[in-house]
């Protein structure tokens, strides 16, 4: 197939929005879960407000909405920056709940012992908590960053060229759509089966005792 190439440039694309969007799910995610916990008052309310709507809603409202209820007031982003945003926004959601899963793992006595020992709160979270927390959630954070890629696919109903839509567009060319989302969907499938395996591989460094 002589676009097999631009196939795989888009599927490079597709994995670094997924990649960026984790990045700043878990960032975000990361401060939801912290500000429900410890938080009150409209802070709690924003936070809350986040989660209860990124998991409640479609995926594809979420895509609409930076890409055409934005559009309603004014703001206009790029095909690039509205899938992002959708995917951070959604992810952001979906970690705040398995980080908070994560903090309440954690017994209160590692922060009252790390307190006892001089450490400032920051550093018991950043030292003791959260490096626990990162590897009590690291499976369903893999769940999610396959979650990202496949979502990502949503992406070409906003006009984004990432697999799906490069695809798309090829296959509206030529007409052989069996065998241009054929080779998409072989595409997709190794693209999941090597961030599985670069996870295994991941956790076998970091989790070894």
């Amino acid at each position: 197939m002589k676009n097999l190439p631009d196939l795989l440039e888009a599927g490079l694309t597709t994995l670094q929005i997924a990649v960026l969007s984790m990045v700043i799910g878990i960032v975000i995610g990361l401060a939801l879960a912290l500000i429900r916990m410890h938080m009150r008052g409209p802070a709690k309310w924003f936070a809350s407000t986040w989660v209860e709507l990124a998991r409640n809603t479609p995926a594809l409202f979420q895509l609409f909405f930076f890409g055409f209820g934005l559009g309603a007031i004014g703001v206009h982003l790029t095909p690039y920056t509205i899938v992002l945003a959708a995917l951070s926004f959604n992810c952001a959601g979906y970690l705040a709940e398995n980080f908070r899963g994560g903090f309440q793992a954690i017994p209160d006595t590692q922060l009252r012992a790390a307190r006892s020992l001089g450490m400032t709160g920051w550093q018991a979270y950043s030292r003791i908590i959260i490096p626990q927390v990162f590897r009590i959630v690291y499976h369903p954070l893999t769940n999610q960053m396959v979650w990202a890629v496949l979502m990502s696919s949503l992406g070409m109903l906003v006009g984004f060229r990432e697999l799906s839509g490069e695809t798309q567009a090829l296959a509206s060319r030529t007409y052989r759509i069996f065998e241009y989302f054929a080779v998409t969907a072989v595409i997709y499938y190794a693209i999941v089966k090597f961030i599985l395996g670069a996870s295994r591989l991941l956790a076998a460094r970091l989790f070894k005792y």
